[in-house]
C-alpha cells in the first residue's frame, strides 16, 4: 500500500510540478512521472505475486468513501500502467510539449492507477471519470494548432461519457441488490436471472466502448491521432486496457460468471473487432490511424479469450477457461508492449517530418536509423510472426481454442473453429499491414520535402521507444516470466474448485526446450545475418553497368515509380470490396479554349468507415433535425415558459401519484 501510495503522491507532485513558472522546469514533472511509474510497477508485480492490500479512506469521497483494494487481477493491470507510464514519460521529456499536457498527464496516469484499484462502486466510478476528463483534456490539447483535433475530442467525448452512463446503471442497479456498493458485498448479493442479464448488458456496452470493441470504436481513430505523441502511448497501452479489466472484474468476478450466451456475445463482438479494425488498418494510409484500428483488432483478439474463457467456465471446463483467460491476459501485456513501440516510433515520425501519411513519408531509413530500427521491432511484434510477443500469446489463444473442440460440446464444435478462423485471418493480414507501413513508411524512397528533411529523434524519445522495444524482446524470448503474475491473476476469477472436465497442461518453453522462443530467435537472426551478407558481397561484387534498353533509359527507380500506401493496399481492398465499399471518385479540368483538352485529372479514393456511416451518421443526422425543430420552442414568451413549467409539475406530480 505504501508504494502504490508514493505513485499517486508522485503524479500529484508532478502536475504540480508542471505548472511552475519556469518552463525548463516541466522536464522535471517528466521525471517524476517517470518515477511515479516504476514505482506503480513495482506495487503492482508485488499485488500480482500474493502481497495484495486493502484500505478505506471514509472521509476523501461522498457517501461511501474511498474504498481501495488491490489484488492479483488489479494488479497485473497496474503493473502494465505502470510501466507504460515509465516509456511515455522519456520518450516525452523531449516532446516540447505544452505545460498544460505535461500537468494533466500526471493526473491521467493517477486515474489509470485508480481504477483497477477501487474496491468499490463509487469508487470505480470517481476513477473511471478522473480517467475520461484527464484523457479528453490530453485529446484536446492541440486543438488550436489543429482545426481536427476538435472534432476528434467531441466524438471522444460523447463516446466516453454514454460509456460511462451504461456502466453507472448496471454497477448502481448491482449494489440496489447488494447490503452495500463494496465488491465483497455485491460478490454475495441474489439477484434475478433477468436482473443480473441487465447488469451483465449494460457495463459490456460501456467497458466495450473504452476498450474501442466495434460498434463502439468510432473515437478511437480519431483520437489517437488527435493526442500528443507521447499521449497516444498511455491511450493505447493503458487506457483500453480498462475496458477488459472490466468485462473480467463484472463478468467473471463481480457477478461469477454467467450463461453461455454471454460469453457468445462477447466472444463475437472480438472477432468482428479483431476483422474489422485490422481490415481497415490494411486500408489505412495515416500512420496513426492505422495504429488505432489495430487497437481495435488486438483488443478483438483479447475479447475473444474472455469470451471463450466465460464460455468454458459456464460449461464446466475450468482448465480450458483458464488457458484461454491466461492467453487473453498475455496478449494485454505484450499489445501494451508493442504498441507503446508503435506509437512513440509514430510520434517520433511525425515531429520528425511534419506528417502521419505513408503516402508522403519514405527514405527514413537513413535518415532516423534509431527510430526505423525500434519501428521493424514493433512492427514484427504486432504482426503476430515469430519470435516477437504477439506470436507467443496469439499462439496460445489459438491452442487454448483448439484444445476445445475435443470436449466443449455442440455449442464449442460451432463457435471454436469459426474463432479459429477469425484469429487466423487477422494474423494473415496484420502482417500485411505491418509490412505496409514500414515498408512503404521506412524503407522506400522519400516522398515528401518533409521525409527528405527528417533528422533522428532526440535521445530522451529514443531511450523511451527501446525501453519499450526492450519489453518486447523479453517477452518474447521468455514468455514464462509473466506467468507466475497470469496464474494469480486468473485463479483469482477463476477459483480451481469449479468443476473440471478433461485435463489440460500448460508449459511455456524459456532458455531450454524443444521448441524454444530463444532458439527461434538465434536460428532466424543467424538466417537474415548470412542472407543480408551474401546479399551484400553479390552487389559489392556486380559491376555497375550503363542503363539498359529494356528500361527506356529511365535510370534509376525513383519515389514515383515505387508503391505507396494506398496502391499496396489496392489488391487487397478488392479481395474486400463487399465488406469495404470504398470510394472514388475523378475531377476532370479541360482547358479554357476546349472541353476536349484535359488540363488536370484528380483521383479520389478512400475507404470510409461502414459502420459510421449506416449506424452513427443517421442518428446524427436525426439529431441535427430534432434540434431543428425544437427551436420552435424557444420563441421569446414568459407566457410560453411559464406554461412549460406548469405542464412538467404536473406531470411529475401525476407520476408520483400513480407510483404511490
Amino acid at each position: 500500500m505504501i508504494l502504490y501510495a508514493c505513485a499517486l503522491g508522485l503524479c500529484l507532485a508532478a502536475a504540480l510540478v508542471a505548472l511552475l513558472p519556469p518552463r525548463a522546469i516541466t522536464v522535471v514533472a517528466e521525471v517524476i512521472t517517470a518515477l511515479a511509474g516504476v514505482v506503480a510497477a513495482v506495487a503492482g508485480v508485488r499485488a500480482t505475486l500474493g502481497h495484495g492490500w486493502s484500505a478505506w479512506l471514509p472521509d476523501l469521497l461522498p457517501l461511501g468513501g474511498l474504498r481501495l483494494a488491490l489484488d492479483p487481477l488489479g494488479g497485473l493491470f497496474t503493473a502494465i500502467t505502470g510501466a507504460v507510464t515509465v516509456c511515455a514519460a522519456i520518450h516525452g521529456i523531449g516532446s516540447g510539449a505544452a505545460r498544460a499536457t505535461r500537468a494533466v498527464m500526471p493526473l491521467f496516469v493517477a486515474a489509470l492507477l485508480l481504477v483497477p484499484a477501487a474496491d468499490s462502486v463509487s469508487t470505480f466510478l470517481f476513477g473511471w471519470e478522473l480517467m475520461a476528463m484527464t484523457s479528453l483534456l490530453l485529446v484536446a490539447a492541440e486543438h488550436r494548432d489543429r482545426p481536427s483535433v476538435r472534432k476528434a475530442a467531441l466524438w471522444y467525448a460523447v463516446m466516453t461519457h454514454l460509456g460511462l452512463v451504461t456502466i453507472m446503471c448496471g454497477l448502481c442497479y448491482l449494489a440496489a441488490g447488494a447490503t452495500g456498493d463494496g465488491f465483497d458485498q455485491l460478490r454475495a448479493a441474489e439477484l434475478s436471472p433477468a436482473a443480473r442479464d441487465v447488469i451483465f448488458l449494460a457495463t459490456l456496452a460501456g467497458f466495450a466502448a473504452k476498450a474501442g470493441i466495434v460498434p463502439l470504436h468510432v473515437w478511437l481513430p480519431r483520437a489517437y491521432p488527435a493526442a500528443p505523441g507521447h499521449v497516444s502511448p498511455l491511450m493505447s497501452g493503458a487506457m483500453v486496457n480498462m475496458g477488459v479489466y472490466g468485462v473480467v472484474r463484472v463478468g467473471l468476478d463481480l457477478l461469477r460468471g454467467g450463461p453461455v450466451w454471454w460469453w457468445w456475445i462477447v466472444l463475437a463482438l472480438g472477432a468482428l473487432s479483431a476483422l474489422y479494425g485490422v481490415l481497415h488498418a490494411a486500408m489505412a494510409t495515416d500512420l496513426k490511424r492505422l495504429l488505432g484500428y489495430s487497437s481495435t483488432e488486438n483488443m478483438g483478439l483479447v475479447l475473444i479469450g474472455v469470451g471463450a474463457a466465460g464460455f468454458f467456465a459456464a460449461d464446466g471446463a475450468g482448465p480450458l477457461a483458464a488457458l484461454a483467460l491466461t492467453a487473453a491476459l498475455l496478449h494485454v501485456v505484450n499489445h501494451a508492449a508493442f504498441k507503446t513501440l508503435l506509437f512513440q516510433a509514430a510520434g517520433s515520425v511525425q515531429r520528425a517530418t511534419g506528417t502521419r501519411d505513408l503516402d508522403a513519408l519514405g527514405g527514413l531509413r537513413t535518415r532516423m536509423p534509431y527510430t526505423t530500427a525500434l519501428f521493424a521491432v514493433g512492427a514484427l511484434c504486432a504482426s503476430a510472426l515469430p519470435p516477437g510477443n504477439g506470436f507467443v500469446s496469439e499462439w496460445l489463444l489459438l491452442q487454448s481454442l483448439i484444445h476445445a473442440l475435443p470436449a466443449s460440446g455442440v455449442a464449442g464444435a460451432v463457435t471454436m473453429p469459426l474463432a479459429v478462423g477469425a484469429i487466423a485471418l487477422t494474423a494473415g493480414l496484420a502482417v500485411a499491414t505491418f509490412v505496409k507501413a514500414f515498408g512503404v513508411g521506412f524503407l522506400a524512397r522519400p516522398r515528401s520535402p518533409g521525409a527528405e528533411r527528417a533528422v533522428e529523434s532526440p535521445r530522451t524519445a529514443i531511450c523511451g521507444t527501446a525501453l519499450a522495444a526492450a519489453a518486447c524482446l523479453v517477452l518474447a524470448l521468455d514468455p514464462a516470466l509473466v506467468l507466475p503474475a497470469l496464474t494469480e491473476a486468473v485463479t483469482r476469477v477463476i477459483p480451481a474448485d469449479r468443476p473440471v472436465t478433461g485435463e489440460v497442461t500448460l508449459r511455456l518453453s524459456a532458455i531450454t526446450g524443444s521448441i524454444s522462443p530463444v532458439l527461434i530467435a538465434l536460428a532466424l537472426a543467424g538466417a537474415v545475418a548470412a542472407v543480408l551478407s551474401l546479399v551484400r558481397v553479390v552487389a559489392a561484387r556486380r559491376p555497375r553497368r550503363p542503363a539498359r534498353l529494356w528500361d527506356c533509359g529511365a535510370g534509376p527507380v525513383s519515389a514515383r515509380m515505387e508503391y505507396t500506401a494506398t496502391s499496396f493496399a489496392e489488391p487487397l481492398q478488392r479481395v474486400f470490396v463487399d465488406a469495404l465499399q470504398p470510394e472514388s471518385a475523378i475531377d476532370v479540368t479541360a482547358v479554357k479554349e476546349s472541353a476536349y483538352l484535359v488540363q488536370r485529372v484528380r483521383f479520389r479514393a478512400r475507404v470510409p468507415d461502414r459502420v459510421e456511416r449506416r449506424l452513427y451518421e443517421p442518428v446524427l443526422a436525426a439529431v441535427v433535425r430534432l434540434g431543428a425543430q425544437a427551436r420552435r420552442l424557444a420563441d421569446g414568451s414568459v407566457h410560453r415558459y411559464l406554461s412549460y413549467g406548469f405542464y412538467a409539475l404536473t406531470g411529475v406530480l401525476i407520476v408520483l401519484a400513480v407510483i404511490s
